[in-house]
């Protein structure tokens, strides 16, 4: 039986716990022999903790985070503790691996900076501390989960993200990490359901994957500049 065409899917906005149940279900179809899929979406307000993380990097209280409407999860991503909410595009690629996973992660960052670089900015991946930063703050988070070298998680990037949420949290474990955005950076930022289809585009050339818009995907499209101004990189 041939193998079916790999689909990118718009979801709109949804809860954590329900992607992650939706990727799990996803990567077994792909260890079964299914397609490969690329989840794109914005999240309810949340704090996620990822393998490695810390309950001290989260800053506030159960009871405050539940005044403030923040949701707080596990993930069974690696890194540490991250913030996720309306404004902010998040991708959830489940594939199988065509190398290793630092490869993986950094033809992610090489997309993410593309698109970036049409935006008028000069994002740089550091491996050190795995995310895209313009200068010394970080506009684009990573973080995976491999199962019998199939993916599930992927990147958080900040558009129009409410940054004083990064301010319940260490981000990423990192102190004094600063965290930024495109309408930070730029006074202004595509919404995530106007930018998911470029992403996904420059996701399918980066991993060599031919991602089709399924039923469920947006037809929309965003104008970008013809030339980029540079911004300071790190």
């Amino acid at each position: 039986m041939a193998e079916q065409q790999a689909a990118w899917r718009w979801l709109g906005r949804v809860a954590f716990a329900d992607t992650a149940a939706l990727q799990e279900d996803l990567r077994r179809d792909v260890i079964a022999g299914g397609r490969e899929t690329l989840l794109l979406l914005e999240h309810d307000a949340v704090i996620t903790m990822g393998r490695s993380a810390l309950a001290a990097n989260v800053l506030v209280d159960e009871v405050e985070l539940a005044r403030r409407g923040v949701a707080l999860h596990r993930a069974s991503r690696g890194g540490d503790v991250t913030y996720h909410g309306p404004g902010q595009l998040v991708g959830y690629p489940i594939v199988r691996l065509r190398g290793g996973v630092r490869a993986h992660v950094e033809a992610m960052a090489g997309a993410i900076a593309d698109v970036l670089r049409e935006l008028g900015i000069d994002a740089v991946y550091r491996s050190a501390t795995p995310g895209l930063w313009v200068g010394d703050a970080k506009i684009c988070a990573f973080g995976i989960n491999v199962h019998r070298r199939v993916t599930v998680h992927g990147f958080a990037l900040n558009l129009a993200t409410d940054l004083d949420a990064f301010r319940l949290i260490v981000p990423c474990g990192i102190s004094g990490c600063a965290v930024t955005s495109v309408a930070a950076l730029t006074g202004a930022a595509p919404t995530p359901h106007q930018l998911a289809p470029r992403i996904a585009a420059a996701l399918a050339g980066r991993f060599a994957i031919p991602f089709a818009a399924d039923a469920e995907a947006p037809r929309v499209s965003i104008a970008m500049p013809t030339h980029a101004t540079r911004m300071d990189g790190a």
